[in-house]
């Protein structure tokens, strides 16, 4: 994986979280996800983030 396309995941993937966090605040207004299912999920996506930009980020070749 070159650094271009390290990039190119990374903006991806910024914008899936982003997505993802529009939506679980859409249901939370809607009544229909609780303040700690919120937060146990919210922490949930940035764990597997935070474990795909490391393997990402092995497997740049310089």
């Amino acid at each position: 994986m070159t650094q271009k396309q390290r990039l190119k995941y990374s903006i991806l993937m910024s914008l899936v979280v982003l997505l993802i966090m529009f939506g679980l605040t859409w249901l939370q207004r809607q009544g229909q996800l609780s303040e700690e299912t919120f937060k146990y999920i919210a922490i949930g996506v940035a764990i597997v983030v935070v474990f795909i930009n490391g393997i990402m980020r092995r497997k740049v070749k310089p």
